[in-house]
């Protein structure tokens, strides 16, 4: 086993005895090691360039149409609290001369996704890197999400959702590709 895996699971049982729990008890025996694996994966975007999730699916094409990918599902976790929070990112990039393989922003969005996180920075780093690897004439970003550190504790309100976006070239200074992205995100199928 990993070392770092290890000694993540004997924090995370010392966190049960700190809680008046018995590691050792049927029921908890395995947690500690669960725990430590699941937290890995949890934050495993750390491990993860994401210059190299997109740099092998540029293509060059000539387009001035707006691309937008909507509704990609993400799962995250609070750094303040270590709690989840989840929800819907919506991307869009007008592009110059280079598109991105459809599959790699949902793929982008799960490197950001995938570490200790505040949404409002989430939201940043997903644009600014588009931006920065794609140079498009313009990048949106919309991320809708339910953080279970305002449902679970704290506030407790259960129907609360949090709306963040960055803007980048074109979608920041005109207000008609800023309206167009936001219009289409909203759109049923």
């Amino acid at each position: 086993m990993d070392s770092s895996l290890n000694d993540l699971a004997e924090l995370v049982k010392r966190q049960l005895e700190l809680l008046g729990e018995d590691p050792h008890r049927d029921g908890l025996t395995e947690t500690p090691l669960r725990v430590a694996k699941s937290l890995k994966f949890l934050t495993q975007g750390y491990a993860i360039d994401p210059k190299a999730v997109l740099n092998d699916a540029l293509f060059d094409v000539r387009s001035d149409e707006m691309v937008i990918v909507k509704d990609i599902d993400f799962y995250s976790m609070c750094e303040h609290h270590m709690l989840p929070f989840f929800g819907r990112v919506h991307v869009a990039y007008l592009p110059t001369n280079k598109v991105i393989g459809l599959s790699k922003l949902p793929r982008l969005v799960d490197v950001f996704a995938r570490r200790l996180q505040v949404q409002e920075r989430m939201t940043h780093d997903i644009a600014a890197t588009i931006q920065e690897l794609v140079a498009p004439q313009g990048v949106g970003v919309v991320v809708e999400a339910q953080h279970l550190c305002m449902q679970m504790r704290g506030v407790e309100k259960q129907n609360s959702y949090t709306i963040t976006s960055s803007m980048f070239g074109c979608f920041r200074e005109d207000a008609r590709t800023r309206s167009e992205f936001l219009n289409l995100i909203h759109h049923k199928r």
